[in-house]
């Protein structure tokens, strides 16, 4: 027999350390290759491990609650000595394709070259469902009979995608009028340099254990604190917000919702918000750049395509998942990627991948029954757009008062980049859509 120590892996974010959040074996426990053995959670994300070997738990090195370095031996293994395989990544860290792995898999700790497991490869139930193991878990997770779901990957393969559209419950839209996006995905603009606003030093205040709390700042809240600082203190500030009659959106989605074509996708206003932010953007692509210091100064990076985050307030905390080349997606396929976004989210399996890369983001504090904010731009980019409660409120119309669906759309930008007349601008462009959502249609 032969102990095996395994060592926290590289998760594939580039991060450093990670929470040991909840062990889900025991000193004893019988285990096979690709058996979840914890959870960890790092900056980013949610991931659950499996075992790289197959055999019994020796030793848990690391209580839950600690947060560890890559690397550092988190437990032991009594194996027979034969098995040297790396495990299946869990399907927080993996996207359908596979294509993100957790690397630093085996005893050596170190990141090897891999071949495709069969526990990988597409497999087929008694009843014929083609599905890889990490989507069977999701369905288990969302509670999805996999009989039930309509597959579309290749040979009639199951995907994370068919899985979520299912839990989760037209046309092409584009204004000819709007510019076409160019086939430069990013260019540069110079900028002048500016200095650093310095922070004043926080100071512990006297804490009665009896009246209050202490909650540690790490993983996600870290995260979150450190990005925002950064954000506030860097980048200057300039909100601007209208009020706008979102009636006519609220009868869209009501028809949208009564449409065949939509019998199986949530539609709710952040849908058309989505699309008027895209459109908008379009016209007025400074919103969509970002600001980024150099050796020789400044730049201004102009992005010819549209990676729409969604802030999502999770039970881990404040997540800004985005959908790649959102410009590129019709009604339905939006709705579709805000179906998973949401999902995902609220499952707490929100991969870094779906968080990193982002150009413009939008928060829907309507939910939470507010009317506006000033929210703080995400950093590597110049805007967010905060859409506000939809409530029936009095409204003149031709001159007569009647009730009418009204919302208040904000926007906060980054005054480095973009001016007044844009910043304003681009929130009269989202406004007007709201308004009218027809001006999508070609």
């Amino acid at each position: 027999m032969t102990t095996q120590t395994f060592t926290l892996p590289d998760v594939g974010e580039g991060l450093t350390e990670a929470e040991i959040v909840a062990w889900k074996v025991a000193p004893g426990d019988t285990v096979a290759i690709n058996d979840v053995i914890c959870e960890i959670e790092t900056a980013k994300s949610l991931v659950e491990l499996p075992s790289p070997h197959a055999g019994t738990v020796g030793e848990l090195l690391v209580a839950e609650g600690v947060t560890v370095e890559v690397g550092a031996p988190i437990i032991t293994f009594v194996t027979d000595g034969t098995d040297a395989a790396e495990p299946t990544p869990a399907a927080p860290a993996a996207d359908e394709g596979g294509g993100s792995v957790l690397v630093g898999y085996g005893s050596g700790g170190g990141a090897t070259s891999r071949r495709k497991r069969p526990a990988e490869r597409p497999v087929r139930s008694s009843v014929g469902v083609i599905a890889k193991p990490p989507i069977r878990k999701l369905a288990r997770d969302l509670h999805v009979d996999l009989n039930e779901v309509t597959a579309t990957g290749a040979d009639g393969e199951v995907t994370r995608d068919d899985v979520v559209n299912h839990a989760s419950q037209a046309s092409v839209f584009r204004n000819i009028q709007t510019p076409e996006w160019g086939d430069v995905r990013e260019e540069t603009v110079p900028a002048p340099a500016t200095a650093p606003v310095g922070l004043a030093r926080g100071i512990r205040p006297v804490s009665d254990p009896e009246r209050s709390e202490t909650i540690p700042v790490k993983g996600v809240r870290k995260a979150t604190s450190s990005a925002m600082v950064q954000s506030a203190y860097s980048a200057p500030h300039v909100t601007v917000w209208k009020e706008v009659d979102a009636t006519r959106t609220m009868e869209l989605v009501k028809r949208l919702k009564a449409s065949p074509d939509f019998a199986d996708i949530r539609v709710s206003p952040l849908l058309i918000m989505a699309r008027a932010v895209i459109w908008a953007a379009r016209r007025t692509p400074m919103v969509n750049a970002a600001w980024l210091d150099t050796e020789d100064g400044a730049e201004i990076v102009v992005r010819h395509y549209v990676n729409l985050g969604i802030a999502a307030a999770t039970p881990r905390g404040l997540l800004v998942p985005n959908i790649k080349d959102a410009q590129d997606l019709g009604m339905k396929d939006l709705a579709r990627a805000l179906n998973r976004l949401t999902v995902t989210a609220r499952e707490g399996k929100t991969s870094p991948a779906d968080q990193q890369g982002g150009t413009i983001t939008i928060t829907n504090i309507g939910v939470f029954g507010m009317d506006a904010g000033t929210p703080i731009i995400n950093p590597g980019e110049a805007g967010i757009v905060a859409m506000g409660t939809i409530a029936q409120k009095p409204w003149v119309v031709d001159g007569e008062v009647r009730p009418r669906w009204v919302t208040t759309v904000a926007g906060s930008f980054d005054h480095r980049v973009i001016d007044g007349d844009g910043m304003s601008r681009f929130i009269a462009d989202v406004a007007s859509i709201m308004e009218e959502p027809a001006l999508l249609v070609d």
